[in-house]
């Protein structure tokens, strides 16, 4: 299996400006319509969880999983109001609020990541709200590089490309050698969790 890129990333944040200027819009303007629609909508599948300084690959990484068909929540994006630099307790209550609309949690592992004021904190809230239903999404220079995260993120299962034995791709979330399901499943909430079998 392999891990998503940093180069994956780049470029769909790049095709997503593009369509961008092909409609006219500005990127503030796109940024202003999505926020005003996320904020009617009851739930998301995915809270993306991250490093505020990876803003451009996830960018990427919500195109990417938009185009799986997901709804994807991302704080500045969705909520530009925030201030992500300063904990208050204002922010800490909003950003619980979209979690618990949220089906499921993506921890993206950077080497931004372990830096992050939120990231640590909004991993611990979800798992405590809905376990079982959050994972790491490690975003590497190379498909195949190995990850070596935080050791508290090997509790939880982790996001790769793969392919069925009948050579059909397909997004993963796999504790290695235990359990996996796809992400089709895991973002909808309801895991669906199938076992190795030895």
């Amino acid at each position: 299996m392999a891990y998503f890129t940093k180069s994956e990333a780049r470029s769909a944040a790049s095709v997503g400006r593009q369509v961008q200027r092909s409609a006219g819009k500005t990127f503030d303007r796109i940024l202003k319509e999505e926020a005003l629609s996320a904020l009617g909508s009851a739930t998301f599948d995915i809270f993306l969880s991250h490093a505020i300084s990876d803003a451009e690959l996830i960018l990427g990484v919500k195109a990417l999983l938009e185009s799986q068909g997901f709804k994807v929540y991302v704080d500045w994006v969705e909520d530009p109001h925030l201030n992500r630099q300063s904990v208050s307790k204002e922010t800490a209550d909003l950003l619980r609020r979209r979690m618990r609309q949220s089906k499921s949690l993506l921890y993206v592992a950077t080497d931004n990541a372990s830096s992050s004021k939120w990231m640590p904190w909004e991993l611990g809230f979800f798992d405590g709200f809905k376990p079982g239903c959050l994972a790491i999404m490690p975003i590497l220079e190379t498909d195949s590089a190995i990850f070596k995260g935080q050791e508290y993120l090997n509790l939880y299962p982790v996001v790769r490309k793969g392919t069925y034995k009948n050579g059909d791709p397909d997004i993963f979330v796999e504790e290695s050698g235990i359990k996996w399901t796809t992400l089709k499943r895991f973002g909808g909430g309801v895991p669906g969790w199938s076992a190795y079998t030895r």
